[in-house]
């Protein structure tokens, strides 16, 4: 099947990273075609076009980019309508700067407990650092309908993967996190939110 002539995104179903560019893709309203891999079971055709294998994978044309960063970058940037980043510089360094708070903050510790090789006791400690890190910020979240922000952004795409993902990740936030709560109810209704989940992560919700 070629995918060259077209934009397409090779895709983890279940991860959170690849969640992310499939929900900027939503946002935007971007045509492409989603194209489901699980790792190490039907990563064949990636391999050929993409010799790290990584996922998410975006080609558009003879385009072939990799890391999701520069994907969600590239995508921002090829379709600017409707913008996810603010126009002006200091802005947009500023929501920069949260997109990197959110990987280095609440990705990594998300990732460590996702890892089948963390060990029980080190998984429930990264839960409690990551609930009382989230619960922190709760209050941030009663400012604005997105986070900081009166439209949706990337940042809101890096974060809300994450969100979603509490269940599977063994965390249960308290009643009063309600601004959290809140965003998170608001944010998983939209109709882009909904249209960038896969199969696998609307189960993800049932657990």
């Amino acid at each position: 099947m070629g995918v060259t002539n077209r934009l397409a995104c090779y895709s983890d179903p279940a991860d959170h990273y690849s969640h992310r560019v499939r929900m900027v893709l939503a946002e935007k309203g971007v045509a492409v075609q989603i194209l489901d891999v699980e790792p190490g079971l039907n990563s064949g055709k990636l391999a050929e076009i993409n010799p790290y294998g990584a996922l998410p994978t975006l080609i558009d044309r003879d385009l072939l980019l990799y890391e999701p960063g520069v994907i969600m970058e590239y995508l921002e940037e090829r379709y600017p309508h409707p913008p996810l980043l603010p126009v002006y510089p200091v802005a947009r360094a500023n929501s920069r700067l949260l997109m990197y708070r959110i990987q280095s903050d609440w990705c990594v510790l998300a990732d460590r407990i996702l890892d089948r090789r963390t060990e029980e006791t080190i998984c429930n400690q990264l839960r409690r650092e990551l609930r009382e890190s989230l619960l922190s910020v709760s209050p941030l979240f009663a400012e604005n309908p997105f986070f900081l922000s009166e439209e949706p952004s990337l940042v809101d795409c890096c974060l809300l993967p994450i969100l979603w993902r509490l269940p599977l990740l063994g965390i249960e936030l308290p009643r009063n996190a309600k601004p959290l709560l809140e965003y998170m109810e608001r944010q998983f209704a939209r109709q882009a939110f909904q249209a960038s989940l896969s199969a696998v992560e609307r189960d993800m919700r049932q657990l």
